[in-house]
């Protein structure tokens, strides 16, 4: 078997046996569900959001959807879930057991008030039943009550306000849950920080339609004949969770940690999001696609990769590619190059050639006899299309062309 390094981090004052967390979501709805997470070796949870029982919540049915892509299954996943419907008294004693059961698993309690009375009554109540942190759910993109989730998230004088509500109630932790559905997302969390946030989650689902019915034209998931803009997770979103942690974490005024969150699946996903600037990463399409084991993977593959690159912890990996991340002006534009082909393993399929007429430089020949493309590096716009569309792995690789001049796509003859 092999061996696991040590991968606890301190985030806000809190120490998390690994940076693996459960998000608030399905996958974190009872205490059974959690305990066996815990056992997988998960190292925290945010409890799935508890909100106030003056708001009954009924779920619709069915509430989920997946999007498949190609012959690429929950490429994405739809739901049209909100906040827990079991009762506060349920949740409290869950949230008792757990800590009570796995000490050393940080347990995060999402909530959400519909009221400024109601967050801080949910505040008081998550820290009097044992909860290490609080995240504040600012960011559910479905939520059917008014001032509530997205829209709290998208109303800076709301975030700063139930956030200085929240802060004078509790001594714990404080985490504000943002949302990517804003034109910048520092913003949010600098209003956040304002009112007394020690930490950042980002990001919540992302607000979306995936799929239309063409034989009922009805939006999925399809809720007797209607369907609803809504949250979608899963590896499509990751780019966008990536990009806003990164924003986030490159923002200068901004001095709180950041928690990721969004289309992780992979040890690699999670490398990503802590390379961008995360001090831990939740998850949930990943949880509903492979199940709780993937926490195995994640931390088997990460020891490896951090024994291989000589990180002595994760404090060392956290915002390690911030300095690579730059606006599009700072690129070095004399630094040209091209397309390389290996033809030994080229298997004739024509791909490369039809790609480059059809989107590229349309530098590509084709020599029909040979069943092989004809290449002219001079020409190339090193787009690297072709590579993407070539069926045979590293048949097609780039390679900087010293001294080579800017290509401009051919002129019609």
């Amino acid at each position: 078997m092999a061996r696991i390094r040590d991968l606890s981090i301190e985030i806000c004052g809190v120490k998390f046996p690994n940076p693996f967390l459960l998000s608030s979501s399905p996958v974190s709805n009872t205490a059974e569900m959690v305990a066996r997470a815990f056992d997988a070796g998960w190292g925290g949870v945010a409890y799935k959001t508890i909100a106030h029982d003056r708001t009954k919540i009924i779920h619709p049915s069915p509430r989920m959807a997946p999007f498949n892509y190609e012959n690429k299954g929950l490429v994405g996943l739809q739901n049209v879930e909100q906040t827990t419907d079991r009762p506060m008294a349920d949740n409290w004693s869950d949230v008792r057991w757990l800590k009570k059961h796995y000490p050393r698993n940080v347990l995060i309690v999402s909530i959400m008030g519909f009221s400024l009375q109601e967050w801080v009554e949910l505040a008081k109540m998550g820290e009097d039943n044992g909860a290490d942190m609080l995240e504040l759910n600012f960011s559910c993109p479905h939520m059917t009550v008014e001032g509530s989730g997205m829209k709290v998230g998208q109303a800076m004088e709301l975030i700063e306000k139930f956030t200085s509500a929240v802060r004078k109630t509790v001594k714990i932790p404080i985490l504000a849950k943002l949302t990517s559905n804003v034109t910048d997302i520092t913003v949010p969390a600098l209003y956040a920080q304002r009112g007394g946030a020690d930490g950042i989650t980002a990001i919540n689902t992302v607000r979306a339609l995936t799929e239309i019915g063409l034989d009922d034209f009805v939006p999925r998931p399809n809720i007797s004949g209607k369907g609803a803009m809504s949250g979608m997770s899963g590896p499509a979103i990751k780019p966008v969770g990536l990009k806003c942690v990164t924003e986030l974490a490159q923002c200068r005024e901004l001095k709180i940690p950041i928690i990721g969150c969004g289309g992780a699946e992979t040890w690699v996903d999670m490398a990503e999001y802590l390379l961008c600037g995360a001090s831990a990463v939740q998850v949930t399409t990943g949880i509903i696609h492979y199940g709780q084991r993937i926490v195995e993977d994640m931390a088997e593959g990460l020891s490896d990769w951090m024994d291989e690159r000589k990180f002595k912890n994760l404090s060392s990996i956290i915002g390690k590619s911030l300095k690579n991340v730059v606006s599009t002006d700072a690129f070095d534009l004399t630094r040209q190059g091209a397309a390389e082909f290996d033809l030994e393993k080229c298997i004739g399929c024509g791909q490369c050639y039809i790609v480059c007429q059809d989107a590229g430089g349309q530098n590509l020949g084709w020599n029909s006899k040979k069943r092989r493309p004809e290449v002219n590096s001079e020409r190339c716009l090193s787009c690297m299309i072709c590579s993407m569309v070539c069926p045979v792995d590293g048949l097609i690789t780039y390679r900087h062309v010293p001294g080579k001049k800017e290509v401009m796509p051919a002129r019609m003859k």
